[in-house]
Parts: structure tokens; sequence; C-alpha cells
């Protein structure tokens, strides 16, 4: 059997483990300190089971575990946690097994013979639990993991989404609908074709051909707006600027 272990402490990882190896001898066990590790421990070695953090920096151990439901060969799924808080509720109503820290080896081991991996049900339930940061995007067969925080505007490009940062841009292949509900009230609706960051929105100005615009803060790119949509970016920019 292969396991991966992800959280961001040293000590927990050691712990588990040894008590993974002590279970199973012959078991392969990986290591990952963070989401985009975990993603990519995941597409390299294919682990049959991965024990999940519940609170990491950057990204949290649900939201993560969304994101490695939509890998090809996704892992069964337990979560651990010191905050008996978390596992209450959300985990139990949703079947889905968790270990609270210190892991006893009885529990662990009980736990590794009822392991599946997450349905489509229990993830969209848990997700109600905590909103997600970041979008996972396939890039040359790769998951990326791109902060949400970080990305300045989206825009339909074809049958895909390019999605623009400050320093990279990707394809994502998704629907801009999709990617309005998901990314809530956080970017706004300028065109039919594209959706902008209101954290990154600076203003707007007229191009060449008279047409209105919006301009970002440290990136020299345009967004052309639309006459329906013009009042409604003049409306946020002004409220803005009252606060």
């Amino acid at each position: 059997m292969k396991y991966l272990v992800i959280d961001d402490e040293f000590l927990a990882r050691a712990r588990l483990r040894e008590l993974l190896l002590r279970i199973d001898p012959g078991a392969s066990v990986y290591e990952a300190e963070n989401g985009q590790q975990a993603i990519d421990m995941c597409d390299r070695h294919k682990p049959d089971t991965a024990l999940v953090d519940i609170r990491m920096p950057g990204i949290s151990g649900i939201e993560l575990v969304y994101h490695l439901s939509a890998l090809q060969h996704s892992p069964a799924i337990i979560f651990t946690t010191a905050y008996s808080e978390y596992a209450l509720e959300a985990f139990d109503a949703n079947a889905i097994d968790y270990l609270l820290k210190p892991v006893q080896i009885d529990r662990l081991k009980r736990a590794l013979q009822k392991a599946n991996p997450i349905t489509s049900t229990q993830t969209e339930s848990l997700r109600k639990t905590t909103r997600s940061m970041h979008l996972s995007i396939s890039q040359k067969g790769k998951i990326k993991l791109v902060p949400i925080q970080g990305i300045c505007y989206l825009k339909a490009e074809n049958k895909y989404v390019l999605v623009k940062t400050r320093n990279d841009e990707y394809l994502m292949n998704d629907t801009l609908n999709n990617l309005e509900s998901e990314l809530g009230d956080s970017f706004l609706r300028v065109h039919r074709n594209a959706l902008i960051s209101t954290e990154h929105l600076e203003g707007l100005e007229k191009n060449d051909e008279g047409q209105w615009c919006v301009f970002f803060r440290g990136i020299p790119d345009k967004i052309e707006i639309s006459r329906r949509q013009t009042p409604t970016i003049r409306a946020w920019l002004k409220n803005r600027s009252l606060d």
C-alpha cells in the first residue's frame, strides 16, 4: 500500500509515518507539508490513502481534498485534527472518517480498514464549511494551485478561460459562469467574456477607440467594459472611494 501524510508539522508527519509502518511494514509512506506538495505527490506516486491535516497554512485540508478529488487517481481520505470541534457535525453527517491527534494506532487501523475516496456529494457538503482560496489549474499535465487573491482577471478565450495574475497566466478548462459562482462578490462581471478582481481594480479610462476599459494595479493590461456593465463598475469605484 502507498500512503501520503499531509501535515505542515514535521513531528505530526513523523508520528503517522511510524504508525503506518508499524501497521503495514512493507508500505510506502510519502509526506507533504503543504497543498501544492500534496497535489504533486498524488500525481507522481498515486497513493492509495491520504491522511490530511485540517488546519494548514495557505490551504485548509478541506479545500485541499476538493482539489485532490478532481485528480484522475483520487486517494481514499482520512482527516486528522487536533481540534475536536472540527470533527463533529460536518464529518459525522457525511460519513467521512477523521482522527484526533495524537493519533492512536488502534484507531488508525480501524480508519484504514474503511477508508474510501470521498464522493462528490461529500466534497461539496464539506466545502460549505470553508471558503475556497485557490483554483486548481491543469498545466502541462500537472495541477497548479493558484491563489484566488493573486488573480487580476479571468477572460474567456475560445473553449478556455485565461487566468491572469501579476506574474503569470494560465488557461483553464472551465466556464466564466461556473467561476463567477465559485468566486463570489470578490470578482465583477465587466463583459460577457470577462471577470475582474475588485482587489486589483485600479480605475476606468477610455481607449483609442473611445471604449471604456478597466485597468489594474501592477499590470498594464486593460479590459473593455460592456455598455451594460459600465454603470455598475462606476458605482463600485465610487463606493470604494467613499469608504
